[in-house]
């Protein structure tokens, strides 16, 4: 494998996105507007960057054929979603720097690895069963008081590949098999259910010079397990937000990290700070970052995998972001669809949409953001503007 210096890539040069997804559009986009040509590799022939880029391969996320293509032509290449193979990453890694690398994603992407690898580490976590049969698995939620998260180890997101447990009554036999099958009887992480006071996280860029910035908290809202809203700064006591930057630093440093990574935590009802899980891309609670920071997580992205000096990650206004999905657009009316015009009447609401054609349940196609004397007031705005569409 060549051995890649840490050599400054300059604007002019081409990146190379394994996803083209909407991450991989807005990283796209501001990637673009540094001076870079970018190119995507995704399986959708019509995902949201193609409309962006120089260039998009159609293929699958295990073909490691077409990562190795799309790294040939470029001078680097970073990620946007974690389900590219390892084979994939390491064929793209023969033929240029791949920012974060297969080392890392192997560990992230199997959430029994990174929940050991974040224990071995000495970071804070919930209490947690790996499991691997059904047998098993009865006895982790019954050990974990029946109320409990279970997670496939691989894939999903969103929801997808998880089942929430909770019972009045010991052990219920019958609902235990049937969310073993419902993930396909495979190996799952059973996390033990936490008195949540709020959900948080942190984005830490790393660039191969070793340069860290952590940005300020954002405070996040989840319902069946999507984001609904997410904000910049989180209204956390200053010791728990300076914990929480420095746990995703530490995480990163140890990852020895190039480019992102998000940390997602739980702030207990007891005060406990939490790791929940990691991220190594841009992520959805830092959307308001392009309105709330001065430099947004997608052109800090771009900074990170290219070596460049990292951005300033100060908050110069409070902003929020309200997650549009699919359903918006299938309860609306027939004939208007969404009123955006409606939406975009109140002050400061700004609409980000990612050329998805065909809106599902629970896909998201886009996401208004607003600006506001507190991020209270932010949420306040984009929540208004939500319920006009």
């Amino acid at each position: 494998m060549p051995d890649f210096t840490q050599q400054v890539i300059l604007p002019g040069a081409t990146i190379g996105i394994l996803g083209g997804g909407q991450l991989g559009r807005m990283m796209a986009m501001a990637a673009r507007s540094l001076g870079y040509r970018i190119q995507v590799l995704d399986p959708d022939p019509s995902c949201p960057a193609r409309f962006v880029v120089d260039a998009c391969f159609e293929a699958a996320w295990n073909d490691a054929r077409a990562a190795g293509d799309l790294a040939r032509g470029s001078d680097v290449v970073t990620l946007e979603i974690e389900q590219i193979s390892v084979a994939a990453l390491e064929a793209a890694e023969r033929h240029a720097p791949v920012r974060p690398g297969s080392r890392m994603l192997a560990i992230i992407q199997d959430r029994i690895l990174q929940k050991e690898w974040l224990v071995a580490h000495s970071l804070p976590v919930g209490d947690y069963r790996a499991v691997y049969d059904l047998a098993k698995f009865h006895a982790a939620v019954q050990e974990l008081g029946c109320r409990c998260f279970v997670k496939s180890a691989h894939g999903g997101y969103d929801g997808r590949s998880q089942e929430k447990l909770g019972f009045t009554r010991p052990a219920d036999i019958p609902a235990i098999e049937a969310a073993w099958k419902s993930l396909g009887e495979r190996p799952v992480a059973v996390e033990q259910a936490i008195d949540l006071e709020m959900e948080i996280s942190v984005m830490v860029a790393r660039s191969p010079r070793g340069e860290m910035k952590a940005y300020p908290a954002a405070v996040n809202l989840h319902e069946r397990q999507i984001l609904v809203w997410s904000a910049l700064p989180a209204n956390i006591p200053a010791t728990t937000a300076k914990l929480a930057q420095e746990l995703a630093l530490s995480i990163a440093e140890q990852f020895q990290l190039e480019g992102l990574l998000a940390v997602e935590m739980f702030i207990a009802k007891d005060g406990q700070l939490l790791v929940n899980e990691l991220a190594p891309r841009p992520h959805n609670s830092y959307h308001s970052s392009e309105r709330a920071c001065a430099t947004s997580q997608f052109e800090q992205a771009v900074r990170a995998v290219c070596n460049l000096p990292l951005g300033d990650v100060s908050v110069i206004q409070p902003a929020a972001i309200v997650n549009l999905l699919g359903d918006v657009w299938l309860n609306a009316n027939s004939e208007t669809g969404p009123r955006f015009d409606l939406a975009l009447a109140v002050p400061g609401v700004r609409l980000h949409l990612y050329e998805k054609h065909v809106p599902r349940a629970g896909r998201k196609m886009g996401h208004l953001s607003a600006v506001g004397k507190t991020a209270e007031e932010a949420v306040q705005h984009v929540l208004d503007a939500k319920s006009k569409l």
